[in-house]
């Protein structure tokens, strides 16, 4: 008798959540505020009723109808350097510990510092070694930059990273490591 109460339950929390859903449409940015509040035990830094209605709708149907499952969350964990980079900073964030990291090993990398992993020496760990020459393409171009101990050189200029090289290159903001071909494994780096 039980199971049945249990399962006529859950039927009604599904019928409910077109309800709740449709409700959504009409509800203030405050209203939202506080069924986020209610939803998810916490306060929302966020004041675009779009956003809130998406993050309240994933909720809603999330807890009608089960989060994601132990594979998809495994699937998750195994992909790692693949998820872009703002979701693992936001992972790095969220799994920080309140003591101070670990002191670096001897010429070693160390850990993650504030989001971004750093060499024990100082230099940013994602970069390749020093003498490392990468190359990229622009508009018919050929642009050489090489990877040096206190910086990056370009043109017989010493640049403070790639990013800064990049968008002397474009005229725009890019990131580095994107535009040299870092992130996705690209073979466009040549050691010397």
């Amino acid at each position: 008798m039980a199971k049945k109460g249990t399962a006529r339950a859950a039927r009604k929390e599904l019928a409910d959540v077109p309800r709740q859903l449709a409700a959504l449409a009409s509800m203030s940015v405050s209203d939202l505020a506080e069924k986020y509040q209610e939803l998810y035990g916490e306060p929302t830094r966020s004041r675009n009723r779009d956003y809130l209605r998406k993050r309240l709708a994933f909720r809603i149907q999330e807890l009608a109808e089960g989060g994601l499952s132990t594979r998809a969350v495994a699937r998750i964990s195994e992909l790692g350097d693949k998820l872009p980079e703002r979701w693992r900073m936001r992972q790095v964030e969220e799994t920080k510990p309140s003591a101070p990291p670990p002191p670096a090993p001897a010429g070693g990398r160390a850990a993650a510092v504030d989001g971004r992993a750093a060499a024990a020496d100082g230099r940013d760990a994602r970069l390749p070694p020093p003498g490392t020459v990468l190359t990229r393409v622009f508009k018919g171009t050929q642009h050489r930059v090489t990877v040096r101990e206190d910086g990056i050189e370009y043109e017989g200029q010493l640049h403070r990273s790639l990013s800064s090289v990049a968008k002397l290159v474009t005229g725009t903001a890019w990131n580095g490591f994107t535009f040299f071909g870092l992130k996705d494994g690209g073979p466009k780096a040549v050691t010397r």
